[in-house]
């Protein structure tokens, strides 16, 4: 009885004085992850994007044709646009200005079927005040379509610090809008490491979707300056992604058209070219959103796709009646873009990487159908190429469902049936449990001494894995360590992947740090992106760090992780150290192993993630592709960077 009883007098209080009613925007800075993902370097370039979206929401009501974006010396960041201009009259349920009322009020906007956007990528109406309430300051100038005057407002963390005021005049048929913000440092502790490349990406990708666009960001502090404009739109952005795959037809396919729908017209517009590589490299979007986890539209994509090339192979005589090709088949060697627009578009999640309009389906399945039907009847040549490509592909299916199905008998839970080299942990849940994935025998045995046997399994692999990039399913499932891999992970591979069944939610891969560690580590990575991806969109891949260098002096020691870190230890140590350089992970004894890698609360994991999906695809096809001249030039560019790994 005494150890049910409570000490009331410690109990923190809970009656409505402790309710709190947090006012205009300091929810947003309460809890920023929930309005921008988290507050590390995705969260700031998190803000640009949300302003910049409203220009592009502009452009695609066809009122904005150039949106600049500079981030300055300062680490100010200034988005300028040729639309409209945000409205700067009085709101009348408010009796503010409506630019007042965008900037500090949540779920205000445009874009909830007042007639301002047909369709808009910013669907939330969160974007301005949210940018807003996490920045030091902002502001805000406007010059309306048919006025001269400036108008401006400026706030502080949210707030208002001057009225929305005419502040000078401008040249007559100038309009647009110019919004001004620094990321506030009490929220972004970390600093504003803009990231060029990055935030280039996102332009490039966006300006192939906005046909007539141009994207211009400049960096001050660097001196850098891209602009992005393609008049081709999508069939541009095919052919840039096609451009080291070896296209087997020269021209791509491509179609735009509109469909009336119960719930609206949905605007469909689809490109899709051919090549010699074995992947599907399909990027769907939806007000130019990009649709991670696809949606309605790529599920009608893929069953038009899969229908109108089986009725034109049955038609043509390359396949009998009662045969035909799978979607697999059909989609081997693909490079498409499926981007639709809608009034209302409806995304499953604040991430909207789902589209969910069960209209869009039909429709896209409608225009496919007929427009891809058309082409292929139109192209008799590109036609053959195609089917022969796809026929291919099955005979390889054929020969990998073999395979498949031998690794499938043996990736049960039952732990005799999984691969004699996994040392495999107790724990049965996934959330709780772990696998290394470790280079060679030599560490393999090192990492099962060392680790904590109730929640780590330890899977040594011998060599260096097979070049998915350059292998179809069929003999990459002949590959012995890589179907040692997915016999143990437990999910199985292609069309019969099943995430529920993944056995572990941490998946490290544990390599030297050398230039073979490297390279074993970029072969995995490329089979995971291309075979697991969804592992990778679920955040359970990582990347472990062993530490380079042991440095002893007398009875202490520290383990330090790069050329820079060693330097600091030698100055602060002074002479007579101990140095050891480790040049693999076998060098390490299992204690040391475990306390520099491998303990939890003193190791350090990289999670692996891939947010911007065209840059990660290009870059596994330039490395490890069957095109040398990119990598080549990859290599070159950044050779001194090879040079300095350990910096």
């Amino acid at each position: 009885m005494a150890t049910a009883l409570k000490d009331t007098l410690s109990e923190p209080r809970y009656d409505a004085d402790q309710i709190q009613v947090l006012e205009g925007l300091e929810g947003i800075r309460r809890r920023p992850g929930m309005y921008i993902g988290n507050t590390d370097q995705r969260g700031l370039h998190h803000l640009v994007r949300e302003i910049v979206d409203n220009s592009v929401d502009e452009a695609l009501a066809g009122h904005c044709d150039h949106i600049v974006c500079t981030i300055g010396a300062d680490n100010i960041v200034t988005v300028v646009d040729n639309g409209r201009g945000i409205p700067v009259d009085t709101h009348k349920k408010s009796n503010k200005s409506a630019l007042e009322v965008i900037m500090t009020t949540l779920h205000a906007g445009g874009k909830f079927g007042g007639g301002g956007y047909k369709v808009s990528g910013g669907l939330h109406g969160v974007g301005a005040s949210v940018v807003n309430a996490l920045s030091e300051w902002t502001s805000v100038e406007v010059v309306k379509k048919g006025d001269t005057g400036v108008y401006r407002q400026e706030y502080s963390r949210g707030f208002p610090t001057t009225p929305v005021d005419v502040v000078g005049k401008t040249l007559k048929g100038t309009h647009g809008t110019t919004t001004r913000f620094l990321a506030d440092p009490e929220i972004f502790k970390n600093g504003h490491d803009y990231q060029f490349e990055a935030i280039a990406h996102w332009f490039r990708e966006t300006a192939y979707l906005t046909k007539g666009l141009k994207l211009t960001l400049i960096d001050e502090r660097t001196d850098q300056e891209m602009s992005f404009y393609f008049e081709g739109g999508i069939v541009s952005f095919v052919r840039h992604l096609n451009r080291t795959k070896g296209p087997i037809h020269e021209r791509p396919f491509y179609v735009h058209r509109e469909v009336a729908t119960p719930q609206g017209a949905v605007d469909v517009e689809v490109a899709l070219q051919y090549n010699n590589s074995f992947g599907d490299t399909t990027f769907t979007y939806a007000n130019n959103i990009h649709t991670a986890e696809g949606g309605t539209h790529y599920t009608g994509f893929k069953t038009s796709l899969t229908r109108t090339i089986n009725d034109y192979a049955r038609k043509n005589g390359f396949l009998k009646n009662d045969e035909a090709l799978s979607g697999d088949d059909v989609r081997e060697g693909l490079t498409a873009i499926v981007s639709i627009k809608i009034e209302d578009p409806q995304f499953e999640g604040q991430t909207k990487g789902k589209l969910g309009n069960n209209e869009v389906s039909g429709a896209v399945q409608s225009v496919v159908n007929e427009a891809f039907g058309a082409f292929l009847e139109e192209n008799p040549q590109v036609s053959r190429r195609v089917i022969e490509k796809c026929l291919n592909a099955a005979r390889a299916r054929e020969a990998a469902r073999k395979a498949r199905e031998l690794v499938q008998r043996k990736g049960g839970l039952d732990n005799f049936s999984l691969p004699g080299k996994l040392a495999d942990c107790s724990e049965r849940d996934p959330a709780k449990s772990e696998i290394y994935i470790v280079e060679g025998d030599s560490a393999g045995g090192s990492a099962k001494q060392g680790r904590e046997r109730r929640f780590q399994a330890i899977l040594p692999l011998r060599g260096k894995i097979l070049n998915v990039e350059k292998a179809r399913l069929d003999k990459m499932l002949q590959n012995n360590e890589i179907r040692t891999i997915i016999t143990a992970l437990g999910t199985s591979v292609g069309e019969q992947f099943d995430i529920s069944k993944l056995r572990y939610h941490r998946i490290i891969i544990m390599t030297d740090a050398d230039v073979d560690g490297a390279h074993i580590r970029t072969l995995l990575l490329t089979f995971f992106y291309r075979h697991l991806e969804p592992l990778i969109r679920h955040g359970f891949i990582y990347i472990a760090q062993p530490p380079l260098f042991r440095v002893g002096r007398g009875k202490s020691e520290e383990w330090v992780y790069n050329d820079r870190e060693l330097a600091n230890a030698l100055k602060e140590r002074g002479d007579n150290v101990e140095l050891q350089r480790y040049k693999g992970l076998g060098e390490m004894n299992p204690i040391q192993l475990w306390e520099t890698t491998m303990d939890p609360s003193r190791r350090t994991l990289v999670q692996v993630t891939a947010e911007d999906a065209q840059a990660a695809d290009e870059t596994f096809d330039m490395l490890m592709g069957a095109a040398v001249p990119p990598r080549r030039k990859y290599i070159q560019a950044h050779a001194q960077d090879v040079q300095n790994l350990d910096v």
